[in-house]
């Protein structure tokens, strides 16, 4: 046999990261014994848990300790960081280590060091004259880039569940459900955002990224997502052809997929109003032309334009066009996206899977998440990403975006309220 001893810190048991590392070292194959265990005795209070990992030989119990640093665990005869240079562009090293999306460190020259621009399924590069590491995509190595190999000198830090009481994170608390009172879910996600936008207004920091499917405008709800844009509760919106085409065919025609948005029926020759639409903006050039032209004169894409709102509209093998704007190189997309999402605080997820779980491959496991669907799976795979920040709503989006800009709008009205009495 052979021993290695880790230790745990932090609320590592309300979050299960206790269970899961029990769980981990068994299914491996391995034993343990818990040597030392401290529990918080107030809800803040860190627990803390020295344990001793027990393996058939040395190489079967860092296979363990592997897996176990994933989950946050620390070694406390930590070793300095392995790096080794990419031999080619775009060609990682031989057992180079593959990132998770929790905020995560490195050892190095003695000193731990924050890795920047965390993501999962990255690699870490190391810059030697700067003391600075941060994660690149597998497309953006070039040669001779220091990348870590190997699990030493890496320490991850888990996310743990919110500790604010009374906060939507911590109302949350059960998986993706319809069964929740809605009306209370919205009203805590009408808090939380505004609080992020006036925290943006004082210092430009932060912001909300939108992600929205076509279904926004197939359900009437467009115009609540143009006024949450207007409002200035968007910094960034994400989505594809569809949403923008269906937008600007609801602008010029009033219907969505040839459907009358007011009545609710089919219009005749409908079925061509998208073409016609993609086929408008072709004719003024882009988008942002065509608001200026004045021929798209309200809108999602109308409200981007007029607020400054960056947007990115990523393409897809199915699209019709596609509309000028949309960016049909699937890694370009993928850059600007990760860009926009770069320090935001929160990421609302509307109606779309791919796009969403796009979105979600790029966040780091901190920002705070809202996945509203009308499917229970795609709320519940959205959820499943690993964030203890997710929230999953399932329902009509058609009638959870109303009710967020109504709910948002009396937030405004009673805090100028409690301004005027001061």
């Amino acid at each position: 046999m052979f021993m290695r001893e880790i230790e745990l810190r932090g609320h590592i048991i309300d979050s299960l990261i206790l269970p899961r590392v029990f769980d981990k070292i068994l299914d491996m194959g391995g034993d343990y014994k818990v040597l030392e265990f401290e529990i918080g005795k107030r809800k803040t209070d860190p627990s803390y848990a020295k344990i001793l990992v027990i393996g058939k030989d040395e190489r079967h119990v860092d296979e363990i300790l592997s897996e176990l640093r994933d989950l946050g665990a620390e070694i406390p005869e930590i070793e300095e960081v392995e790096l080794q240079p990419a031999e080619k562009d775009m060609v990682l090293p031989e057992g180079f280590y593959s990132t998770t999306n929790h905020k995560t460190f490195i050892k190095f020259k003695g000193k731990w060091i924050e890795v920047e621009n965390q993501k999962m399924d990255g690699a870490i590069v190391v810059y030697p004259d700067e003391m600075r590491a941060e994660v690149k995509t597998i497309r953006n190595i070039k040669k001779g880039d220091l990348v870590v190999v190997g699990h030493k000198g890496v320490r991850v830090i888990p996310p743990e569940k919110p500790r604010e009481s009374g906060g939507l994170f911590e109302f949350m608390k059960s998986d993706a459900s319809s069964e929740k009172p809605k009306e209370t879910i919205i009203r805590k996600i009408a808090k939380e955002m505004y609080e992020v936008r006036e925290k943006y207004r004082k210092t430009g920091n932060g912001g909300i990224v939108v992600v929205a499917g076509p279904a926004v405008i197939h359900t009437g709800a467009g115009w609540a997502l143009a006024k949450l844009i207007r409002m200035g509760y968007v910094q960034a919106l994400f989505a594809g052809n569809a949403l923008a085409t269906h937008d600007i065919e609801s602008v010029l025609y009033g219907t969505s997929l040839g459907v009358d948005l007011k009545t609710g029926k089919s219009v005749p020759g409908g079925h061509s109003h998208h073409l016609r639409a993609i086929n408008t903006i072709m004719r003024a050039g882009s988008i942002k032309n065509a608001v200026e032209q004045g021929i798209l004169k309200e809108g999602v894409m109308y409200e981007c334009i007029k607020n400054n709102v960056p947007y990115v509209l990523a393409g897809s093998i199915r699209d019709d066009g596609p509309l000028p704007d949309v960016i049909t190189d699937v890694v370009k997309a993928q850059e600007m996206m990760r860009e926009l999402l770069k320090g935001k605080d929160m990421v609302l997820m509307l109606s779309t899977m791919l796009h969403s779980i796009a979105t979600g491959n790029l966040l780091p496991s901190w920002v705070k998440t809202i996945c509203v669907d009308i499917n229970q799976a795609v709320v519940t795979k959205l959820m499943d990403r690993g964030t203890s920040q997710a929230l999953g709503i399932v329902t009509d989006v058609g009638v959870f975006l109303p009710m967020l800009v109504e709910e948002l709008e009396k937030l405004e009205k009673e805090n100028k309220k409690d301004e005027g009495r001061e």
